[in-house]
């Protein structure tokens, strides 16, 4: 059986948080922070009103063992966070962070195109050997559910665009593309936004 719980704020729940991040972000994180992303991630974690805060994130258990995450949020909480905490926790690390924000900026600022009354899916990750146990549907019933009692009228996230499984899953559940980012030219495309209504 597989139960849900909201992140708390604390060291285990970060580092958590930061190895689902890292597998749903397909090893951006470590871009974005370097060999010290664990600790980064972790340590900002436990900060409110910022995007990867505990605030945002609920695991899947199976057994009492953690098999899987959803990190979301609303619009209205996206525009308000702050990379303060990030930045804070990032310590000396903190220049190759805004050197990675600069040089990135037109892929990075995909997550600025969220919609008003969005409820956006910055990640969901499954265990590898759960990946067939429906951890991956249950997450996003609870995404789902999260966005309608947010108010939200649509759901939104961005998928690699070499994500083949992930995209048949989304559009099996009723997603569909809006668009290829970055759009801008001379870059190759890296991922695809998809919304699904909530009616």
């Amino acid at each position: 059986m597989i139960t849900l719980r909201a992140a708390q704020p604390n060291k285990e729940d970060g580092l958590l948080c930061a190895r689902y991040a890292e597998v749903a972000s397909e090893g951006f994180m470590s871009v974005m922070f370097g060999k010290d992303a664990d600790r980064i991630i972790s340590t900002a974690f436990t900060e409110t009103d910022h995007d990867l805060s505990y605030e945002n994130v609920t695991f899947a258990e199976r057994a009492n063992a953690v098999v899987g995450m959803i990190l979301a949020y609303t619009t209205a909480a996206h525009r308000r966070s702050s990379r303060d905490p990030l930045h804070r926790a990032a310590g000396k690390l903190r220049l190759r962070m805004r050197i990675v924000e600069v040089f990135l900026a037109p892929v990075m600022r995909v997550n600025d195109s969220i919609e008003d009354n969005d409820y956006y899916l910055q990640f969901i990750a499954v265990d590898q050997n759960t990946r067939v146990g429906g951890v991956g549907s249950v997450l996003l019933d609870e995404f789902e559910r999260q966005a309608r009692a947010a108010g939200s009228r649509r759901l939104s996230l961005d998928v690699s665009i070499g994500n083949d499984t992930a995209i048949e899953f989304y559009k099996n559940r009723g997603w569909s593309v809006d668009f290829e980012w970055p759009e801008v030219r001379l870059m190759p495309t890296l991922s695809l936004r998809m919304s699904k209504p909530l009616g």
